[in-house]
């Protein structure tokens, strides 16, 4: 069934002594804007939407390393297998067309058909095109509620040595940091008008909204502890039409989260959000 409801959502969450989405470019700090607010990617939080969807049995074009399920090494080796993927005649365009290699990987993945896919699509003359998916389903980075105070401690670590495993490996001096308290609010949309041509339907739907409340299990490491990230609440707003009653910018203002990690919610009328506690 084709998703004829245009959906809003937010995702309140708390951190407490964990590093939420470190910065490669500076040192693994946590992300933090110009403001000092704590910030976590748009992509981080797709990643923990995909691994969840592939834990609940989903199929998953975008593995993670460490949680890879077909041993593919590549997405080109995934999209072009014969067993996991559409096979390598589907991306090429002496046998397939662009639009229908598009609606297979749609129809194959169910991460493509919510956030869109650009794959590779070649010809024998070598002057292949890209196919771009637009996905209907829109994430905002996640923003802390207010200014966060970021914690760093000096460790020392243990890297793999050489030789027959008699000797100990030498160690070296490293910084870890950490979030000390914080809570976060993300925000999200579903484009009916965009998943018609996905084909993301409304189960489809039904599974994002099984997996939000449990965003962060699964998800412990020595960065984030079990434990240490816990969804609060998800906020679901389904409108009556595919346009709907109010635009996404309005539906989204109308929530305000305070740094306790309480909320308030402005009525708008005729549309009622569901309010769903955390995992």
């Amino acid at each position: 069934m084709s998703l004829d409801n245009k959906i809003d959502f937010a995702v309140i969450f708390s951190v407490k002594n964990a590093n939420p989405n470190g910065d490669p470019l500076n040192g693994n700090r946590p992300r933090i804007d110009y403001e000092g607010f704590g910030e976590i990617s748009d992509v981080c939080l797709k990643r923990k939407i995909r691994d969840r969807l592939q834990s609940d049995g989903h199929a998953i074009f975008v593995q993670s390393d460490e949680k890879k399920t077909d041993g593919m090494p590549s997405l080109k080796a995934r999209a072009e297998s014969s067993e996991y993927g559409l096979g390598k005649d589907a991306f090429n365009r002496n046998k397939t067309s662009p639009e229908q290699a598009g609606k297979m990987a749609c129809e194959k993945w169910l991460d493509v058909r919510t956030f869109g896919q650009l794959f590779a699509f070649k010809s024998e003359a070598k002057d292949g095109v890209s196919i771009p998916i637009r996905g209907p389903v829109s994430i905002h980075s996640a923003f802390s509620v207010e200014p966060v105070s970021v914690s760093s401690t000096q460790i020392t670590k243990s890297v793999s040595g050489e030789g027959d495993g008699t000797k100990k490996s030498p160690d070296t001096m490293g910084m870890k940091h950490r979030v000390d308290r914080a809570i976060f609010v993300t925000f999200g949309s579903m484009n009916p008008q965009l998943a018609q041509k996905t084909g993301f339907s409304s189960e489809d739907a039904e599974s994002i909204k099984t997996v939000l409340p449990k965003l962060f299990e699964g998800d412990a490491s020595s960065a984030r502890p079990e434990g240490s990230m816990v969804v609060e609440k998800v906020i679901w707003w389904k409108h009556n039409s595919k346009a709907g009653q109010y635009s996404s910018a309005k539906v989204h203002r109308s929530l305000t989260v305070k740094p306790d990690g309480s909320f308030e919610i402005s009525k708008l009328g005729g549309l009622e959000p569901k309010l769903i506690d955390g995992f």
